[in-house]
């Protein structure tokens, strides 16, 4: 096969309803770029006939393709980053299967790229056709994010991007456990520029991405690129070691002063329950540094290939 200039990677999970659609999406996106281009689909583990259905649709597109099955469910971001080293473009765009980043954004991601000196680009929502309780809930998702990770990240978040080569090689050598690609991408810094579209409804199948996945990625990214735990942590440390302080010089005063002839069991169990709170607090937010760095060194794989398929371009 042809070495592709651009190459799309798109993780897979419970997106079936969407595959013929957004086969069809990619099939007129290729037509319209200046030189050829590659998909490369990543089924994370998928339990529905995502991989059936791309089996079956991939013979029949005017791009070249690579269908990669993952043993299990690694979570999206261990797919993207599977996907990202087996890309072969000197240009690599990141989207989901359920169309609400179009596909055409990739043709405005790929030129802006060839044409000016950058280094990644990012989709910017300027609006998005969610339901209000998943638009309220995304909003304070993402407003979190950006006060506890990366104030970079636009208000919506990213979803969506696409980034050269060589720095496409740099991000994936980076291969933390329990990390966010995300936060990673903003770190590295780079030549940068943000593409502005609105997001669409989504029409096949209901999001992946539940409330509880969303906190597991918001305390993966706090913890792998903030000490704000610590540091709160020491701020409540302070304000109760003053609390005791001022407490236990009342205590002394009002029994030299003969207040009380013995010490009171309310204060003796409000401070044993407040400090021994705060200390399991403290114990759990070292914990959590420590299994994270615990990970980073056993070194496993972020994901396993069962399963690799190609597919060339089908002659127009």
């Amino acid at each position: 096969m042809v070495k592709p200039r651009y190459s799309i990677v798109i993780p897979v999970y419970k997106n079936e309803g969407s595959i013929p659609a957004l086969l069809q999406a990619l099939d007129e996106l290729a037509v319209t770029l200046d030189a050829p281009m590659e998909t490369v689909f990543v089924v994370d583990g998928s339990p529905d006939a995502s991989f059936a259905r791309l089996e079956e649709g991939l013979s029949t597109v005017r791009f070249q393709a690579r269908l990669i099955l993952l043993s299990r469910n690694f979570g999206a971001f261990a797919a993207i980053r599977c996907g990202l080293g087996e890309a072969s473009g000197d240009y690599i765009g990141v989207m989901a299967a359920d169309l609400q980043e179009p596909p055409s954004l990739m043709r405005d991601f790929f030129a802006a790229l060839t044409e000016k000196p950058l280094d990644v680009v990012f989709g910017k929502r300027l609006g998005r056709e969610d339901p209000g309780m998943s638009k309220l809930f995304a909003n304070v998702f993402w407003g979190l994010y950006r006060r506890l990770v990366q104030p970079d990240v636009p208000p919506g978040g990213v979803d969506v991007f696409a980034l050269t080569s060589a720095f496409r090689d740099r991000l994936v050598a980076m291969s933390e456990a329990n990390g966010s690609l995300l936060g990673l991408l903003f770190w590295m810094g780079g030549r940068r520029e943000f593409v502005g579209y609105t997001r669409q409804e989504r029409e096949h199948g209901k999001s992946a991405w539940t409330l509880k996945k969303k906190v597991t990625y918001l305390m993966d990214s706090v913890f792998a690129f903030s000490d704000l735990p610590v540091r709160v942590l020491m701020a409540v440390g302070l304000i109760g070691l003053g609390v005791a302080l001022l407490l236990g010089t009342l205590v002394v005063g009002a029994r030299l002063l003969g207040a009380f002839e013995v010490p009171g069991f309310a204060g003796s169990m409000l401070a044993i329950l407040f400090f021994g709170a705060l200390n399991t607090f403290g114990i759990g937010i070292v914990g959590n540094y420590a299994w994270r760095a615990y990970e980073n060194t056993k070194q496993r794989p972020l994901s396993i290939v069962s399963l690799q398929l190609d597919f060339p371009p089908k002659a127009s």
